[in-house]
């Protein structure tokens, strides 16, 4: 169970970025934020493993208060939290499998991880995610001869073998085809349900997430403005969230859309 209580940022300028959010995420459930440019998504999903630093409130991932936590306890919760970015985050030089392996990095001394010495467990699950995703013909490649859908596919597999207890995606198909955006999506749904991971996918594109999710969040100016299911995002839900635009339009084609698999 993730949990948020109170959430509040606020930066030196005076700007509110998130205004006292209240959100529970049960363990297997998987929600989208949605939102307009500067609602408080990113900046949500990085109070939660403190890459910032919240001004008041609580973050509490299976019973341990992260925001009370001191830097080598926050060290080894952050391994229970796999983070997928929009920019991939690569090592562009190492290979497919240093990058996925780099996911132990938190397990592994610093030695070892220096030298690359993983265990056989760990190399042997970073195969098995790999063939998964089907990367397994690309494990000695450099990281930037990749393509984008490939390398998200990387970065999926680099945070699922972490063995988190919660995934963190922020823009995961931003820079993707439409093709390649349903694809990412899709693995991504299908392996948090495997794993029964919880898991919060900050995404702009609206069709998605109500192709993908069963529950969707919504904020503006750091607010909860809407939390409900996919079908509730009504025209009128969506003009109070976004402002106006022919949201019939964007209805349609998800309601009429052959590939959707939720």
């Amino acid at each position: 169970m993730l949990k948020l209580e109170k959430l509040t940022m606020v930066y030196k300028t005076g700007d509110k970025a998130l205004n006292a959010v209240d959100l529970e995420i049960p363990g297997g459930q998987v929600i989208a934020l949605i939102g307009p440019s500067g609602a408080g998504k990113s900046t949500l999903i990085r109070c939660i493993n403190r890459l910032v630093n919240p001004t008041s409130g609580t973050v509490t991932l299976d019973g341990v208060e992260l925001t009370k936590l001191g830097s080598a306890g926050l060290r080894r919760e952050r391994r229970r939290m796999g983070m997928i970015f929009q920019e991939y985050a690569l090592v562009e030089r190492l290979t497919v499998m240093e990058n996925v392996l780099s996911g132990r990095l938190g397990y592994v001394g610093f030695w070892r991880s220096f030298l690359r010495k993983f265990p056989q467990a760990d190399v042997d699950e970073a195969y098995r995610l790999l063939d998964r995703v089907g990367l397994l013909h690309m494990a000695d490649k450099r990281a930037d001869e990749l393509s984008g859908g490939q390398r998200q596919r990387v970065g999926i597999c680099r945070a699922l073998i972490q063995d988190p207890a919660v995934l963190l995606v922020d823009e995961p198909t931003a820079s993707l085809d439409p093709k390649t955006s349903r694809e990412i999506m899709r693995l991504i749904i299908e392996m948090c349900r495997e794993r029964g991971l919880a898991a919060i996918i900050n995404i702009h594109d609206v069709s998605l997430a109500k192709m993908f999710v069963q529950r969707v969040v919504a904020l503006n100016l750091g607010t909860v403005i809407f939390d409900g299911g996919p079908n509730d995002l009504t025209p009128d839900v969506l003009t109070q969230i976004y402002g106006e635009e022919d949201w019939e339009a964007t209805i349609e084609t998800v309601d009429d859309d052959a590939e959707v698999d939720a």
